[in-house]
């Protein structure tokens, strides 16, 4: 590529730049630079350093206009100034001045009318490996011409040593400019800040163009029955979507325009710790050469522990999605059939199944509920509800009423049926009952997808008063009713009242004068 492009950057004195390197190419550079490992898989394995995930408190945006009259403010979307941008700014192209770069154009969004063009830059070659595996891959002639419409400048071995006189969080950052399609990244040496941070950039641009940004997975069966499966980390959206009998659109995030639902992205970025080749043998068998697995622990011989978590419970792998056989070519499908509302639920109330009229879709879709377990962090000794709105508020940069406003037409205008599915406890909570079995889970949402649960007779649950199928195959019908699951029914309803008024107060915030949002009759009523 021209240079002349990475100066125009303020990017000075650049050495050798790595221009679009291919797989074999960048894995070579990777091994030369010391920056990796090879599994005994043909599998590349590298360290993020001390930050093994996302680092939410260092996200800000330019305060400016126009962006800033649509931005959501918050503890999400967090504002810092032109000028304390730009001094980073400096600091960031200081960091990549004089150094040889690896330089790579990929594209989000395979819907040629949702698309973008964008570049990442950076000194580390695994961070472009990374993005080659998670984005869209350009062909040679797609490259010629090549205009980036966003530039990542990933910085990542610089730090913001005046974060505090800037009101910021810590010497990281990650910081956006919408005006000049730009992002940096600073003191953290994490790929997932690049992934999620083009995400957050596309669900500012598409509800402003009336296109639906969602945080989920999808596949289309034989048929061409589109399905949509929402969930946040650890509920089962890359597992469960990925099904040999449906060619997979994509793990983690799409668009859903007037021609029907895209991928954003050209690889899945799926959790490893504890993989089972046995219950996951897709994502087992994508794990080879050109994956990159990320903080895992293996021996002298490159033989990975998936079971281990001591560098992290968070190991990952990134992949491009031609390492799953069955993905959908051009990774675009028509309006879904079905949604799929996924929650770990560690409390062991909900049931493994229920079917959401439209006012619970909405109720549930901005709830965005999950629970974390314990030990999973210091200080938590029983289960702790994660409300998260559309199943990704972290990654929304309007206010979350805009993406159900959108979603809720989509759904009455495709006549799409959803659907609530608990892959967390039942029997009891977390540490008293078990956690839904994969199988038991792949029967309920089979059961959705071919249509035959609605050949079951339902009940209506206490209190959350939510559909449930009286039997559903082969699943124990004592299991599709939560309260029949757990021996000691008063401390069922104890636990289910708890519950529930976790579910109200988190909805209060959408029960404003002026909300045109006030579906909270469709959440659950304790005492009823």
């Amino acid at each position: 590529m021209n240079p002349a492009e990475i100066e125009k950057l303020g990017i000075q004195n650049s050495g050798n730049i790595f221009y679009n390197l291919s797989y074999d190419e960048l894995i070579d550079h990777e091994l030369k630079n010391g920056e990796c490992a090879l599994a005994e898989n043909g599998a590349t394995m590298v360290d993020t350093g001390i930050f093994t995930g996302r680092s939410p408190k260092d996200k800000f945006f330019v305060d400016q206009e126009p962006s800033n009259k649509y931005i959501a403010w918050g503890d999400v979307n967090q504002p810092i100034t032109k000028e304390h941008f730009d001094e980073l700014y400096q600091i960031a192209t200081a960091q990549l001045s004089d150094k040889d770069l690896y330089v790579m154009d990929l594209f989000t969004g395979s819907s040629p009318a949702s698309k973008r063009n964008v570049r990442f830059i950076s000194e580390i070659a695994w961070q472009a490996h990374f993005v080659k595996n998670m984005f869209i891959r350009p062909t040679e002639s797609e490259l010629n011409g090549f205009k980036p419409d966003f530039t990542v400048l990933n910085a990542c071995k610089a730090t913001n040593a005046r974060y505090k006189e800037m009101g910021l969080n810590s010497d990281v950052f990650v910081l956006f400019n919408i005006e000049e399609n730009v992002a940096i990244i600073g003191g953290t040496w994490y790929g997932g800040e690049m992934k999620k941070g083009i995400f957050s950039m596309m669900n500012y641009w598409l509800p402003l163009e009336g296109k639906m940004a969602m945080h989920c997975s999808a596949n289309v069966g034989k048929n061409g029955d589109t399905a949509l499966f929402f969930g946040l980390s650890g509920t089962g959206k890359t597992t469960l979507s990925t099904d040999p009998n449906r060619a997979l659109i994509g793990d983690d995030e799409h668009g859903w325009d007037d021609e029907g639902v895209f991928n954003f992205e050209g690889g899945c970025y799926a959790k490893v710790i504890n993989l089972d080749p046995k219950s996951e043998p897709e994502i087992h068998a994508a794990i080879r050469k050109n994956a990159l697995l990320e903080n895992v622990v293996y021996d002298e011989d490159g033989l990975v522990d998936y079971d281990d978590g001591s560098k992290t419970e968070n190991t990952r792998v990134s992949y491009p999605i031609e390492h799953i056989e069955n993905h959908q070519e051009g990774l675009m499908a028509g309006h879904p059939e079905k949604i799929i509302f996924l929650t770990a639920d560690a409390f062991g109330v909900l049931p493994p199944v229920s079917k959401l009229s439209k006012e619970q879709a909405m109720y549930y879709f901005l709830s965005g509920y999950t629970a974390k377990v314990a030990g999973t962090e210091r200080g938590i000794t029983e289960p702790v509800a994660t409300f998260s709105a559309c199943f990704g508020e972290a990654f929304l940069p309007l206010h979350p009423t805009v993406y159900a406003k959108l979603l809720g037409e989509k759904i009455d205008k495709h006549n799409v049926e959803v659907y609530l599915v608990n892959t967390g406890w039942s029997g009891g909570a977390y540490g008293v009952g078990k956690r839904m079995s994969i199988k038991d889970t792949r029967a309920c949402i089979n059961a959705i997808l071919d249509g035959s649960i609605n050949n079951s007779e339902f009940d209506t649950t206490k209190t959350f008063r939510l559909q449930v199928p009286k039997t559903l195959g082969d699943i124990n019908p004592n299991v599709l009713n939560p309260r029949n699951a757990w021996a000691d029914k008063d401390a069922f309803d104890t636990q289910r009242d708890k519950l529930a008024e976790m579910f109200i107060n988190n909805f209060t915030k959408y029960m404003t004068e002026d909300s045109e949002f006030d579906y909270s009759q469709a959440g659950p009523k304790v005492g009823s």
